[in-house]
């Protein structure tokens, strides 16, 4: 028996969100004090139960669907009501719908029955205000006991108060209606709840979306399905600092990590940019305030340094030791990405006044590169927490198990991720290319820096087996796990053609791509586990990146298998892709099996579908040039596409893409004309 809390599972909740508020419930729509069911509005549970019952009974559910962003729809059945006849005379719809801190329903009941229906409606009803990390690590807090002011119930501590709004009698905590429906007729009933909490660092952006939604037609019908719920989960998860309410950027994921998340927040942006670059402004510039300017073991600042994830208060995790400060810095890959977003950005057309006013922020990040990144001078970056409190793995793969040599052994710190020598190595580039073309100096010093980078990468991280090792450890042996990091340095520049060919074969053995996406791990390492968090599912974002650097190295077939594999995922999904799903392979069960705590909707995961268009229609442009490739993958694996509302320089532009593989592109700006 489990003498430790266990995290809830999350894989058969229904989320409704419009950030920073999220409602988690069963597929039956009920909300119930169990688990990590709630009402939540940013890192807080504002309501720990909603439970509806009807003559003192549970309806019986039947369907529910994630209409748009911020709405669910529930649909159930009161049997013991209405005509006695196979057929049910009762309905019952439950419509919830989220605004920015709020819940309201709408509950409707319908009669076919040829008699009056008489019943009694309940709503139980409770609060407990727990933080975000107690109800993740298993935890529960008191319920509150109620404040029935005005003819509503409330609950408040501290600076939070909850509100409740209704059409029923106040019972206790909870609310009555008595109805009536008549043959053929409905009645409807109504209530919500408001949360007024003054104290939360994140909010909703008080602006309209910042990027566009293509229209989207395509033969493989899935595709189309996954694009539309992506961009309805993206347009959810939009988020802006209480502080600076002018940027936009995308909370991570629900419901552990609906705030500001340096690597997430920039992955996603970096996604979306053929969307537009709004998004990815408002990320930089977000970020760019939080910048480290000192050297702080507890928080992991450093000068230059770009933050890893904001809090309202210090994030404690009962039961592993993990206590991250408010404003924590334990990444090492969240600032190369932020150097190479504002370099896709400038290259997608951000404005130059917009990319000159970060270019402050881009030295200092340079300098992080070869000051504070690479603490022990070996010329790679490195990690390893100090403070005894803080993430022990500080890439995306970040939890405790997840760097480990193909026998299974962890590797201990400091640690040097492959990926993140890619990451660097394509920032010093991308580095040198801005501080070149805004006349500042320094770009040769960072050509010869990744020049250098690729040399000593070369030498000291390839394995036997003819691939990169997953990291260096602390003895600088390297950690020689076939994982699929190792995918992320495609397209990066600090591989040869040769390299990158390698990297292919190696990713296109069944061990790795036999599942529904990329193995994080092989299939054949001892540390392999298809349902380990990092050590054999597949991860949304992770097949992704590794799509789009296929696509751009001119891998199309391996890129186009590995897009088939998330798309059939997404049909298992209701084309909502989790963070993760478990590793098994394709045929053990002929759909995605979950990864039963994964977040959903998560920001990378569904802009994921957005690389993933990307990918197939191959518009890479390069606006500060005059210039842009139109590279699709070849022979149209996924048969015809058109893209209309793509965006470069803020332009509308639409890219079609034949059966046969042929591809046309109208709508580019003036000044950009399509490379030969």
């Amino acid at each position: 028996m489990h003498d430790h809390r266990l995290q809830p599972l999350l894989h058969d909740l229904v989320s409704t969100v419009l950030a920073p508020t999220t409602a988690l419930s069963g597929a039956d729509g009920q909300i119930r004090p169990a688990g990590v069911q709630g009402l939540f509005h940013a890192d807080a549970r504002v309501l720990s139960e909603a439970r509806l019952l009807v003559d003192g009974r549970e309806a019986e559910p039947i369907g529910h669907a994630v209409p748009g962003p911020g709405v669910s729809r529930f649909v159930s059945l009161a049997r013991w009501l209405g005509d006695r006849s196979p057929d049910p005379t009762v309905r019952i719809d439950r419509v919830r719908r989220i605004t920015p801190g709020a819940m309201d329903e709408e509950i409707t009941l319908a009669s076919t029955a040829a008699d009056p229906v008489a019943c009694t409606v309940t709503l139980a009803l409770s609060c407990d205000l727990a933080p975000i990390e107690v109800v993740k690590s298993g935890g529960a807090a008191e319920p509150l006991p109620p404040v029935v002011a005005g003819g509503t119930p409330a609950w408040h501590s501290g600076g939070t108060r909850v509100t409740v709004r209704s059409d029923a009698e106040v019972s206790g905590a909870g609310l009555r209606w008595d109805v009536t429906v008549a043959p053929g007729e409905r009645v409807t009933l109504r209530w919500g709840a408001s949360v007024e909490d003054p104290e939360a660092v994140v909010a909703a952006p008080p602006g309209p979306r910042e990027w566009s939604r293509p229209e989207i037609e395509a033969d493989d019908a899935r595709l189309v399905r996954l694009t539309r719920q992506s961009l309805d989960d993206l347009e959810s998860l939009r988020l802006t600092e209480t502080a600076a309410p002018g940027d936009t950027f995308l909370g991570a994921g629900v419901p552990w990590f609906l705030t500001l998340f340096g690597r997430d927040s920039i992955w996603a942006a970096r996604m979306l940019l053929p969307l537009g670059t709004g998004l990815a402004a408002g990320t930089l510039r977000a970020l760019a305030r939080r910048q480290g300017d000192k050297v702080d073991p507890h928080s992991g600042e450093a000068p230059g340094k770009i933050m890893h994830e904001l809090r309202r208060h210090e994030f404690a995790v009962e039961g592993n030791g993990l206590r991250l400060p408010s404003a924590y810095y334990g990444t090492i890959d969240a600032t190369p990405l932020w150097i190479a977003l504002l370099h896709d950005a400038w290259r997608w057309g951000l404005p130059e006044a917009e990319v000159a006013a970060l270019l402050p922020t881009l030295e200092a990040a340079l300098g992080w590169l070869a000051e504070h990144g690479d603490a022990d001078g070996d010329g790679f970056l490195e990690y390893i927490d100090t403070s005894g409190r803080g993430l022990a793995n500080q890439g995306w793969k970040d939890s405790g198990d997840a760097v480990r040599f193909r026998d299974g052994a962890r590797a201990e710190p400091p640690i040097a991720l492959v990926e993140v020598q890619g990451y660097a190595y394509e920032a010093a580039m991308a580095g040198a290319a801005l501080l070149e073309a805004y006349g500042r100096p320094g770009a040769e010093r960072w050509r010869d820096h990744a020049a250098g980078l690729a040399e000593r990468f070369r030498a000291r991280f390839w394995v036997d087996g003819g691939y990169p090792a997953l990291a260096l450890d602390r003895d600088k042996r390297p950690v020689d796990a076939l994982t699929s990091n190792i995918g992320h340095l495609l397209g990066t520049g600090i591989l040869t053609r040769d390299e990158e060919l390698r990297i292919a074969q190696v990713l296109k053995d069944p061990a790795m791509s036999g599942a529904f996406g990329l193995r994080t791990m092989s299939s054949s390492d001892a540390g392999f586990s298809p349902l380990s968090y990092h050590c054999g599912s597949v991860w949304t974002h992770d097949t992704a990146i590794v799509i789009s650097g296929l696509a751009r190295s001119g891998h199309g077939d391996l890129a186009a298998d590995l897009a088939r594999g998330l798309l059939s995922a997404a049909e298992t999904f209701g084309y909502r892709l989790p963070e993760l799903h478990a590793g098994d392979d394709r045929a053990l069960m002929g759909q995605a099996v979950p990864y039963p705590a994964a977040c959903r909707p998560q920001a990378w995961s569904a802009a994921a579908a957005v690389a993933i268009v990307h990918a197939l229609v191959g518009l890479y442009p390069d606006v500060p040039e005059g210039r842009a490739a139109l590279r699709p993958l070849p022979g149209a694996p996924l048969g015809a596409l058109a893209v209309r509302g793509l965006r470069v320089a803020g332009e509308p532009v639409e890219v079609t893409v034949d059966g046969s593989g042929k591809a046309q592109v109208t709508g580019l700006p003036a000044g950009v004309s399509l490379a030969g």
